[in-house]
């Protein structure tokens, strides 16, 4: 029998036990932790005084378990261990058996939160052991087998608790996910259904049934799913993470965004809502905000591949190449097996010019997983560039095949047919693009630029401001946009927006100090634009945009098994073997030996190099149009003209470097059609630019000379002591007239049997008796700057008038306006639609002065007028594209038509028009230099064909006497 002390003591623990339940039923754990400690002193005070009976032994295991519970709920999962073991070791020794369970369930509970998952299975299982019908403890069990990726043990599990117990909720729920993991979507949509019916006010049933929904597409459904999980839990962080996820992908970022905060706002640690709000931020173009998100994301999670993966991606985006890179190599490190990650490094590693990494990155993220379309998108990306089209078309096809709504994938195979001048395929693609992904900025860029290529730019205009709509820092459609306005004469806030683009192109070129090398993106203006936007751009700055186009050219030949071809040909015969060993072997490269203006005016000069020293092969990059002009050049060049435009760049080199070419001519500089991967491999010994085909330097170091003279060059250094101009990469090869070479004395010499009265001047509108300033080149050569100056020279001209050549309604509509806005009365512009080129001469001989444009010379309207007898009005730039006119006026003996600034070219074509006299002084010139006795240099193409022959000849003597390339004066 118990003293009546003990008895009294008992009452009292029993007492407090009942507090310390009734405590804990409330979920004050603190208040219940205090009074089972107190419990717990007494029954170890008790346990030395008294021999224990049953009731004793009941209340001690009793507080033990409560001990174990209250500590578990306050994350004291050491002192859980230690309560429940205590009372484990107490019923090992008086065999308690329903009582153990319930300790051996709750210490594998509190080793669970631990980390300890194989004593967590051990000691689950010997809960079941003591009672086989205990259902939570099946439910456990199940989930410790999950954590150690036993999924079958653990659906197993699942199942038999739910056979001993259907009420289960939980269970429910977690075999659906083990269910939906393994794919068997259609049974896991059931056990979330059923734990739902079992109690529908259970969120993460609802929660975790909206995510099925969100995998399959269904994203409408599973948002109102998750709304309903909201609802039922308010505080519910994670399924605000979710249903923001569910938003960004219906692309409603806003929302997404907005989600993800409360998220945040609920749980501060939530890692995987920071980084959710990074990638939003990243989509929303807030490159910035969403680099602080994901680093924010990292600090509370450092092993969370998934965002230094998207860290890489923001990183990048803002040009921060080598903190991009060094994220996606954390992210593999993390997961080696994380595609997204080697796709994104394989990116990074083009963007650094690193071709066959970014190859072998994206054919590791294919290999990872199968069904990946990105990865054999970016693989379409790179062959594109390395120009393998038809492979790049198959991955593109590919990636399609895998994801239908890839609507990125769509754009990047417009962008191939574009390159194949397959146009209508290529809107095709934009149009499909921008079905599936309305707001896919690129896919509105891509489409511009093809109807751009069309002519097409007020459909070009619509589409980049879309474009930039959805995207606002956006170079590309910014460069686009305003150009394309430019062609269109729409000048709306032209200076600040031009402001604005040069600042964009700095930061764009800042990187581009060597010629040798390729890394970062591309500027956003090409190197032909870039010799036009003279009001924003210094000379050097085109430099610098042409070397990283001739830099890109190099990389883009990764994949190329030629290399760089290595030249021995240090004396004359050891490199024509096989041939007639006594000449200097030329080939000229272009893509428009047809209907071009290069075809043009170099025609009668392939035609008729002397055949005694040179032979001549025209290489064309494009198929003949069928024209007279091509025709002319393949019965009349002795090398013929080889189509090469279907062959890759190496095979295209191979060629030319069997041929045994020993001066290579690339007429076509950095223009749309060029292919400048061929001469990156220098299949010829030496390689020389020509300014006729291109106003500018390659920036390459594999383009020996450039083809100048003395105006176009510049007044860098004097004549007599040479020295290359800080913004040309090439020597110089100065010919001692203009380097534009022409064949009008030939082409177009039935102007000399004609009189002006042959086209009458009321055909097109022009009044007999009125002066005629004319202007007949591009829209997009005209700036507000000199369309002002020519309407303050009709303002100071009496009876004068401007006519044009200009097909645009919409330009003429805008140039009337400006016109009006000047105080000119819009019948004083007379308009009239472009003719063939065989009818330009003619047109100029009906004007009485042609006004050429600063920004970037009208070439071939300057010549033609110039050949028709009529005064041109040239002003002499900064580069070679704004002093080829002036070159052209020199030539023929006009020096006095150049202009230093744009006041003098006022007053200049002014004094002319009221001055007759001074007038039919230079019409007098120009008769003599078209007609003799002495041709002027200009138009006299047998001695410019000379003087150019000898530059060749002075070029290769030095490569016979192993001398390096130099500066050279053809004298």
């Amino acid at each position: 029998m118990l003293k009546h002390g003990a008895v009294n003591e008992e009452a009292l623990i029993v007492e407090l036990q009942r507090e310390v339940r009734a405590q804990y039923d409330r979920g004050k754990y603190a208040d219940a932790l205090r009074i089972a400690e107190e419990v717990y002193s007494l029954d170890a005070v008790r346990a030395l005084r008294y021999i224990c009976c049953t009731a004793t032994t009941q209340a001690r295991t009793d507080n033990l378990l409560l001990l174990g519970a209250i500590n578990f709920q306050l994350r004291n999962f050491s002192e859980s261990v230690f309560y429940n073991q205590q009372a484990r070791d107490y019923h090992d020794a008086i065999r308690i058996e329903p009582q153990m369970a319930e300790a051996y369930s709750n210490l594998a509970n509190a080793l669970k939160e631990l980390g300890d998952y194989p004593g967590t299975l051990r000691f689950y299982l010997k809960a079941i052991k003591y009672k086989p019908r205990f259902g939570d403890a099946y439910n456990n069990l199940a989930t410790a087998h999950m954590h150690l990726g036993q999924v079958s043990d653990a659906i197993e599990t699942y199942q038999m608790g739910l056979v001993i117990d259907p009420g289960l909720v939980d269970a429910h729920c977690n075999l659906g996910n083990l269910l939906k993991a393994q794919g068997k979507l259609e049974a896991a949509r059931r056990c979330y259904l059923e734990a739902i019916r079992l109690n529908p006010a259970f969120a993460i049933a609802w929660s975790n049934l909206a995510g099925l929904f969100k995998d399959e597409g269904q994203l409408s459904t599973a948002i109102a799913y998750y709304r309903e999980a909201i609802r039922l839990c308010p505080p519910f962080a994670d399924v605000y993470s979710n249903l923001g996820s569910a938003m960004q992908e219906q692309g409603n970022l806003i929302e997404a965004k907005q989600c993800y905060q409360t998220a945040i706002r609920l749980r501060p640690d939530f890692a995987i809502a920071h980084g959710n709000l990074g990638s939003c931020l990243l989509t929303s173009h807030d490159a910035e905000g969403a680099v602080r998100a994901l680093r924010h994301a990292i600090q509370l999670e450092p092993n969370f591949p998934d965002a230094y993966n998207n860290l890489g991606n923001a990183l990048r985006s803002l040009a921060h190449m080598r903190e991009a890179i060094a994220c996606y190599r954390t992210a593999l490190r993390l997961k080696p097996d994380h595609p997204h990650a080697y796709s994104n490094l394989g990116t990074a590693m083009r963007d650094r010019g690193l071709i066959r990494e970014a190859i072998h990155c994206n054919v590791t993220a294919a290999r990872l997983m199968p069904h990946f379309a990105p990865a054999h998108a970016n693989l379409g990306s790179l062959l594109r560039e390395q120009g393998q089209l038809d492979q790049a078309l198959a991955h593109y096809h590919q990636a399609i095949a895998l994801d239908p709504d890839f609507a990125e994938a769509y754009t990047n195979l417009g962008n191939t047919y574009r390159e194949l001048c397959q146009f209508e395929d290529a809107i095709k693609c934009y149009t499909t693009a921008l079905k599936i992904a309305p707001g896919l900025a690129e896919a509105h860029a891509a489409l511009a630029a093809v109807h751009g290529d069309g002519g097409n730019y007020e459909d070009a205009i619509i589409c980049f401001e879309r474009a930039l709509a959805l995207k606002p820092h956006f170079p590309d459609a910014f460069a686009g946009l305003l150009l394309a306005k430019d062609a269109v004469c729409d000048w709306t806030s032209r200076d600040a927006h031009f402001q604005y683009l040069a600042a964009v192109l700095e930061a764009h070129i800042e990187d581009a100090g060597t010629p040798l090398i390729f890394h970062g993106q591309l500027p956003c203006v090409q190197p032909l634009e870039a010799l036009r936007l003279t009001t924003i751009l210094a000379p050097r700055d085109a430099q610098r945009i042409a070397r990283r186009f001739a830099a890109r050219a190099r990389a883009n030949l990764a994949l190329s098994t030629s290399g760089v071809f290595h030249h021995h040909h240090h004396v004359l015969s050891s490199a024509t073997s096989g041939r007639d060993k006594t000449r200097i072997h030329v080939g000229y490269l272009s893509a428009n030996f047809g209907n071009h203006p290069v075809s043009h005016l170099l025609a009668p000069v392939l035609v008729y190099h002397d055949r005694s020293r040179f032979l001549v092969t025209c290489y064309s990059l494009a198929p003949s149009d069928g024209t007279s002009w091509r025709t002319r050049l393949e019965h009349g060049i002795e090398g013929s003209v080889k189509d090469i435009g279907i062959l890759s760049s190496s095979d295209a080199a191979r060629l030319i470097h069997a041929d045994g070419v020993h001066i290579l001519i690339p007429l076509d500089g950095h223009t749309a059609n060029a292919q400048n991967e061929i001469i990156a491999l220098r299949p010829a010994p030496v390689q020389v630019g020509f300014v006729l085909g291109f106003p500018g330097t390659f920036g390459a170091d594999y383009v020996d000379y450039l083809v100048v003279d003395e105006i176009v060059i510049g007044p860098t250094k004097p004549i007599d002591t040479l020295g290359t101009p800080h913004d040309i990469d090439e020597h110089v090869l100065i010919l001692p007239n203009s380097c534009i070479l022409n064949g009008h004395a030939v082409e177009h010499r039935s102007v000399l049997d004609c009189s002006a009265g042959r086209l009458a001047r009321e055909t097109y509108g022009l009044p007999q008796d009125a002066f005629v300033f004319a202007y007949f080149g591009d829209s997009d050569r005209i700036d507000p700057i000199i369309f002002s100056v020519w309407m303050s020279i009709l303002k100071r001209v009496p009876n004068s008038l401007l006519w044009l050549h200009m097909n645009s309604e919409t330009v003429i509509d805008r140039l009337k306006k400006e016109a009006r806005g000047h105080q000119v009365i819009e019948q004083r512009l007379i308009f009239s639609n472009s003719v063939p080129r065989r009818e330009h001469v003619f047109h100029a001989m009906l004007a009485d002065i042609v006004l050429d444009t600063p920004a970037c010379n009208a070439l071939d309207a300057t010549l033609d007028a110039l050949w028709a007898g009529t005064p041109v009005i040239a002003l002499l730039g900064n580069t070679i594209a704004t002093r080829t006119s002036a070159s052209l006026c020199s030539a023929v003996g006009c020096h006095e038509l150049i202009s230093a600034n744009l006041g003098d070219y006022e007053d200049l074509a002014i004094s002319l028009a009221i001055d007759s006299d001074k007038y039919w002084i230079f019409r007098q010139k120009l008769e003599h230099a078209r007609r003799g006795p002495t041709q002027a240099p200009l138009f006299d193409f047998r001695l410019a064909l000379h003087q150019l022959e000898a530059g060749y000849e002075a070029i290769w003597a030095r490569v016979v006497e192993h001398q390096r390339p130099t500066d050279i004066i053809v004298g």
